[in-house]
């Protein structure tokens, strides 16, 4: 470089010093109370100065490898016009700005308002601290705020994840970030789609404050209030958040949910529905295990079938659903209630203490006192078992202590006892009959106008009978028997009722709000005590596993 020209820079630069040194009062910042101290903007190089007094008296132009600070930010561009009254200057090409080595801010065009720590950033901007890269178009940083802000969207890189937005802010310090408006976060493990979210580079914990939906493999969340920690996949829900895993939703006020071990946990008002089998569950608690696909759910539990159009609804203290064998081809579910069971269908009503489906046979067998009624007739037992065809049931076996009753009129009931029972169904009503061992019977037949005309006791080994319209209407005795026949008007007292018989109808569920209205047993009315069989236990090992 030629000495004059080295010299006429020197004596530039001293002169945009002295300037720079001797600001008049004027510009002094103030406000109502005290007068604050200025933060001047330093010149610290350039190649090139200019300075036209007359044509533009504000401004200095600079040109190659021009550098500025302001406190401990650092600006760097290509070329710059320095308004020094201002406190003010802007850079064109290869802008960089660094703070330090936490924070660096790269861009095509800079607007720098020194006394309102305001840095505009246009063109191929790029925002780096030590945990995230922001791209965008346009961003306004506040460094007094150490906050950055985009409107024309932008993309924030964090280890392997992408999201990008219409609109977003981000805190350097805080790393805390928000977005807004199609809003997309994508990592190798899921995706997130929202209108609002807010998201932490420190701890990669993203806060969803507007509808939004998280898509992993098989299991999906809908949420429009939650937490969702992007490191282990656990997302903590409210607002009657949903979380879907294959053709199952959970609803409810609360949700927990981990991914990689495929627990959820729920909490209030939850409803589980199964769209393809046609059933839900609801309670007020539920243990989800996606991995042996087993759950359970209690307080308040109630199970519904809607498969048949006419819903079953079942309620017990707990409701478990269990899967053995779980992805072999020898895999079988098993619904075991517990404590008060209760069920309602119109057609068919139940009480018993626990029961249990199997899917293997299709059988549920009810336990512990266990009644079952069908339209007017009630069935009782030390255990039922229900055989199922397609939700729907097909026949019914009563083991022990076996009571059939069908209400005539007010004081007169049909009543069949034996050690064994078997019923057959047909269109929703009992079409047969089979009784074995012990067979005790009382039977009113009636006249053409259904008027009740005696009374027959019977005694037999064996029994079958015949059902018209849900009623019993032929009965054929096999084997051996004998009996007696009463006139109605010499029906001796004694001899009117079986010795186990009792009709349970007060505890007999009237609708779906009552089952949750347990009734016991009066004293003395309970079955003989045997050791009769009970529902075996699960165990919550295969819950947590």
């Amino acid at each position: 470089m030629p000495i004059a020209r080295k010299l006429i820079l020197y004596i530039s630069m001293l002169f945009i010093c002295a300037v720079a040194g001797a600001q008049t009062p004027t510009d002094t910042l103030t406000t109502d109370t005290a007068a604050v101290k200025r933060s001047y903007v330093h010149l610290l190089h350039a190649d090139v100065t200019k300075y036209n007094k007359k044509q533009n008296p504000d401004v200095w132009v600079l040109m190659g490898e021009v550098a500025f600070r302001h406190d401990s930010m650092y600006m760097y561009c290509d070329s710059a016009y320095f308004y020094n009254r201002k406190n003010a200057l802007k850079a064109f090409g290869n802008v960089r700005m660094e703070q330090g080595d936490t924070l660096f801010l790269f861009g095509d065009y800079l607007d720098y308002d020194g006394d309102a720590n305001l840095a505009r950033v246009r063109g191929n901007v790029r925002l780096e601290d030590k945990t995230s890269t922001l791209e965008t178009d346009s961003l306004d940083y506040n460094r007094t705020l150490n906050l950055g802000y985009y409107f024309g969207g932008g993309t924030l890189f964090d280890n392997e994840t992408t999201l990008d937005s219409d609109w977003g802010e981000y805190n350097t310090l805080t790393k805390e970030a928000v977005f807004r408006h199609n809003v997309n976060l994508q990592n190798p493990q899921f995706i997130m789609d929202s209108d609002t979210l807010h998201y932490n580079t420190g701890t990669n914990i993203a806060k969803m404050v507007g509808p939004t939906h998280i898509v992993s493999g098989a299991n999906r969340i809908y949420s429009e209030l939650g937490f969702y920690n992007t490191n282990n996949r656990q997302a903590t829900l409210l607002n009657r958040s949903v979380v879907t895993n294959g053709n199952r939703d959970i609803t409810a006020d609360s949700l927990f949910s981990d991914e990689i071990s495929g627990v959820s946990e729920a909490f209030g008002n939850i409803l589980l529905s199964d769209t393809v089998n046609k059933n839900m569950l609801l309670g007020e608690y539920g243990y989800f295990n996606n991995a042996s696909d087993s759950l359970y759910i209690t307080d308040m539990a109630l199970a519904v079938d809607y498969s048949q159009g006419d819903s079953l609804y079942l309620h017990s203290d707990t409701i478990f659903l269990v899967t053995h064998y779980n992805n072999t081809d020898s895999m079988y579910r098993q619904i075991r209630a517990y404590n008060k069971v209760r069920a309602y269908r119109t057609d068919i009503q139940a009480v018993c203490d626990s029961l249990i489906f199997d899917s293997r046979d299709s059988c549920m067998t009810m336990y512990k006192d266990p009644i079952l009624w069908n339209n007017g007739q009630q069935l009782v037992g030390e255990q039922i078992k229900m055989y199922m065809d397609s939700s729907s049931i097909d026949w019914v076996h009563i083991i022990n202590q076996a009571l059939y009753a069908e209400k005539m009129d007010s004081t007169e009931f049909n009543q069949i006892n034996g050690k064994e029972m078997k019923f057959f169904f047909k269109n929703k009503k009992l079409d047969e009959m089979q009784v074995i061992n012990s067979v005790n019977i009382i039977y009113f037949p009636l006249d053409d106008d259904s008027t009740l005309i005696g009374m027959n006791t019977t005694i037999a080994g064996k029994l079958v009978g015949q059902m018209k319209d849900g009623k019993l209407h032929k009965l054929k005795i096999p084997t051996p028997s004998s009996g007696v026949f009463y006139p109605m008007s010499q029906i001796p007292a004694k001899e009117r009722y079986l010795e186990n018989f009792v009709w349970f109808d007060y505890v007999r569920p009237r609708g779906r709000e009552d089952l949750f209205h347990w009734r016991s047993k009066r004293k003395g009315e309970e079955l003989k005590k045997i050791n009769r069989g009970s529902v075996p236990l699960p165990t919550l090992d295969r819950f947590k596993k």
